[in-house]
């Protein structure tokens, strides 16, 4: 069964496929002596032969037992269901999955040290040691940042695919590692900024962007695209940091609607354009605290969108000035809003 390659080129390599050769699954097994067109063919895995069950005469022998050999290979008493090992990795495609783990007890003869090197040189190549040394870094990183696998997989067939077709030769690993992460990140609807990513695995803002830019053009991902197709993703934009932010500071579940509503309506208006995605969050997080009487202190947002008060008190400013364009008047007739708590910052 053939499977869609994930992330494809948006210009596809025009290098001769090679030509892949598999069993005709349309053969039929009939019995010589019955030709029956719906034979009965049982196979008899104790003896190993192949015989029609109509008239009994052996097709074949020899026969491979295919079924589960429930056998107990533990050492102590008891079930052992674990048969065959873990299931097999589909990132992993094309690398040896199966590994030789020699013991460190050798009466201190150092021969086991030895033999560990040598197992590892004979094993796999050096590009396949590298592919999961990084498989290991993304899987790390997602951990350390509390994302679940999915992004993790995806980063990780990003990575694979850039490897792959050598797309950023000479880029440092974690480089490369960052920018696959930042990109799994949008396509599974959790985006996170450049500098969450870089305060997370250390790569300068501008080395990040020379990688994401360079597998933006390579998989088409402007503005974004899915795995398997070239679909629309999301971009970082301000409403879904809101999300984030409202449920690091605690705030109840209609701030962030009555927030997202805010940022499109401020939007629509062109209020605060040209404004990170980062300093619009926070300005409007604090435009809408103090508008449904949940207030929460400047530094308090701050902290968690990571700007200063400054740029958010800017941009508490500009959507201020707006501010009967920005609440709805079915919000104010509802008394769910009280535009008489908004303060004017202007003078500081």
């Amino acid at each position: 069964m053939a499977y869609s390659q994930p992330f494809p080129l948006a210009q596809p390599s025009t290098k001769a496929t090679q030509q892949h050769f598999a069993p005709d699954l349309a053969v039929r097994l009939i019995c010589p002596e019955c030709r029956d067109p719906n034979p009965n063919i049982v196979e008899e895995f104790s003896s190993g032969d192949l015989v029609c069950g109509t008239c009994g005469l052996v097709l074949g022998d020899r026969v491979v037992d295919t079924r589960s050999e429930w056998r107990t290979f533990a050492n102590d008493e008891g079930d052992d269901p674990s048969r065959v090992g873990a299931a097999s990795d589909p990132l992993m495609d094309g690398i040896e999955q199966l590994d030789t783990v020699i013991s460190f007890q050798d009466g201190g003869s150092g021969m086991a040290r030895e033999l560990q090197r040598a197992a590892s040189r004979s094993q796999s190549s050096r590009a396949e040691r590298n592919l999961l040394t990084a498989f290991r870094d993304i899987s790390s990183w997602c951990d350390q940042f509390s994302l679940p696998k999915t992004i993790s997989d995806i980063a990780k067939q990003l990575y694979k695919r850039s490897d792959e077709e050598k797309l950023l030769r000479g880029k440092q690993p974690d480089a490369v590692i960052a920018a696959c992460i930042f990109i799994a990140c949008r396509q599974a609807h959790v985006p996170r900024t450049f500098r969450e990513i870089c305060n997370m695995t250390h790569v300068t803002k501008k080395t990040l962007g020379q990688c994401y830019k360079a597998l933006e053009q390579a998989f088409n991902l402007t503005p974004g695209a899915s795995a398997t197709n070239a679909s629309q993703a999301p971009s970082t934009g301000p409403e879904s940091l809101v999300v984030r932010y409202c449920n690091h500071l605690d705030l109840p579940p209609k701030v962030q609607s009555y927030c997202a509503d805010i940022i499109i309506a401020a939007r629509e208006h062109g209020i605060a354009d040209g404004r990170s995605p980062v300093s619009i969050a926070g300005g409007a997080i604090y435009f809408t605290c103090l508008l449904l009487d949940s207030p929460k202190s400047m530094r308090e947002i701050g902290d968690v969108a990571g700007v200063s008060e400054g740029t958010i008190r800017l941009v508490y400013r500009l959507y201020y000035a707006e501010r009967f364009k920005l609440v709805k008047q079915k919000w104010i007739d509802e008394k769910k809003a009280n535009i008489n708590n908004l303060k004017d910052d202007t003078t500081r």
